[in-house]
């Protein structure tokens, strides 16, 4: 474990009676912006391509974005570290906002990419750095009930994210969903303001630009890869190998850079800890896990079920919901019993059975049965990624709490991107194993809407339900698996209380 920082040096915590209200306000803004502005972009992307045209690019306008804000994540974690959190958090909201003023104003579809890319540069600063902020503000015993805010507005974000899109992009076209962020990002800088300045490290060492240069050179072919694995073929292999190659090669590339670095972009040493490294796989798992049903679960309900567009997201707001009131109920549990191991483990355990229990008789229940079995997985589901980030900051210096945040949201991250490729795998791969015809139909209906559907007689439909409601207990098996490695971790942390 890491030597803790000398008293001297542990940042000023506001006296319990201003706790909340000196902290919480200037986290939850730029914690909102961030979860919410993928989800948002993408309900307006169908309006970009009716202005620009490049609909075989149109992707990119979240695949990028994606990339920089991942990449962005670990650079804020060590200057924060290294200059100030607070600082950061000012400078990320700025880049954000200078961002998104560019988009909406964009003349052309390669400038709108380019701004999106600035945008994930910004962006990628806020939720690590709001981690780093309860971490450096709030007293251990109590991080877990602040911690349990994050997480529930995180999840609401995202949630929120498509209807908010959607009535944007309707009522006053696309580029009103960037130009929304711009007085919710001045509120969040006033509020920043307020906080205290907090602790900074060393700056001898200087910023690892090399690193951060090599860290995109792996981030960028392995989320090609990950996306490759939804359709891949034998055509598809030679590309998909290469792929697999580079993200090798960058990988080896950037790992040799960091151990001779002066002043490494990911603390790898920190890695021993076996703490930290539980932690991390069970932020990659927890971001597999919720990824992966909230991709793949609307097009379940309109496919399978006959569910509506709007009755789809309206049968998820109990697995939301849950999820949210379990990080905060977590997060409260944790804060009052010092207890934060048991949870996730026996949590997850419980969601773990319930996805059992879906791949078992989900095409037997109702959409309401469904609706509510998916909401008590999502409130123990919800105890995972609080409790990563609560024991990170545990094990490590005041100093380090900014690289420890990093650390789970860069895992968080790419789990969520490895999650979604392995369930999209798994799914087309038993359906292309059962009935290839219907792994196209049900390609095009996840590309086109489930209208796609809709042309077939009523045989060929009700056939087709059946096939992908088969396909689909493969996915709830794999998002069970990874709530087992998160169970595993949970019950194997040596850190288990504050």
């Amino acid at each position: 474990m890491t030597t803790p920082a000398p008293l001297q040096e542990v940042p000023q915590v506001p006296q319990p009676a201003n706790l909340f209200r000196q902290v919480v306000p200037p986290i939850i803004l730029p914690v909102f912006l961030a979860s919410a502005d993928g989800t948002v972009v993408a309900t307006a992307l169908p309006a970009i391509a009716a202005t620009f045209g490049e609909v075989e690019h149109l992707s990119w306008i979240v695949v990028a974005n994606l990339i920089a804000s991942t990449v962005a994540a670990p650079a804020y974690g060590r200057l924060g570290d290294t200059f100030g959190r607070r600082r950061m958090m000012v400078i990320a909201l700025c880049i954000f906002m200078t961002a998104s003023g560019l988009c909406a104003f964009a003349p052309s579809f390669g400038l709108l990419l380019g701004a999106r890319v600035l945008q994930g540069l910004g962006g990628g600063g806020l939720m690590t750095l709001a981690q780093a902020l309860v971490g450096e503000n709030v007293p251990p015993r109590q991080r877990g009930s602040y911690q349990g805010y994050l997480s529930a507005n995180i999840v609401a974000g995202s949630t929120i994210g498509p209807v908010m899109g959607g009535f944007l992009t309707q009522a006053w076209g696309w580029h009103s969903v960037f130009l929304a962020y711009l007085p919710i990002g001045a509120v969040a800088l006033l509020l920043v303001a307020r906080l205290p300045p907090g602790v900074r490290g060393s700056r001898s060492g200087g910023f690892d630009l090399f690193g951060m240069v090599l860290l995109t050179g792996f981030v960028v072919p392995l989320l090609l890869t990950v996306s490759q694995l939804q359709r891949l073929n034998r055509a598809a292999l030679p590309g998909f190998g290469a792929l697999l190659l580079l993200t090798g090669a960058g990988l080896a590339a950037l790992l040799w850079q960091q151990k001779r670095a002066s002043s490494p972009l990911l603390a790898l040493p920190l890695l021993r800890i076996p703490s930290f490294w539980r932690s991390d796989v069970m932020g990659a798992c927890s971001g597999a896990s919720l990824t992966a049903m909230m991709t793949f679960l609307p097009i379940y309900l309109q496919v399978v079920t006959g569910a509506s567009p709007a009755q789809s997201g309206l049968l998820l707001i109990p697995l939301t919901g849950a999820v949210s009131s379990g990080s905060v109920l977590t997060g409260w549990l944790i804060s009052r019993t010092g207890r934060t191991a048991i949870f996730p483990a026996v949590g997850l355990a419980i969601t773990a059975v319930t996805l059992v229990g879906l791949a078992i008789w989900a095409p037997s229940l109702s959409q309401g049965q469904l609706s509510w079995l998916l909401a008590l997985g999502g409130l123990t589901q919800g105890s995972s990624m609080i409790t990563a980030q609560i024991t990170v900051q545990a094990v490590v210096s005041p100093r380090q709490l900014g690289t420890a945040a990093a650390s789970v949201q860069l895992s968080r991250s790419l789990g969520s991107a490895f999650g979604a490729a392995v369930a999209g795998a798994v799914l087309f791969g038993l359906l292309a194993a059962t009935n290839p015809d219907t792994a196209n139909l049900f390609f095009e209906t996840v590309r086109h809407g489930p209208g796609v559907l809709d042309s077939l007689a009523p045989v060929r439909h009700a056939e087709v339900q059946r096939e992908i409601a088969g396909a689909f207990r493969g996915v709830f098996l794999t998002v069970a698996c990874f709530s087992c490695t998160i169970v595993a971790c949970a019950a194997t942390l040596t850190v288990r209380r504050l």
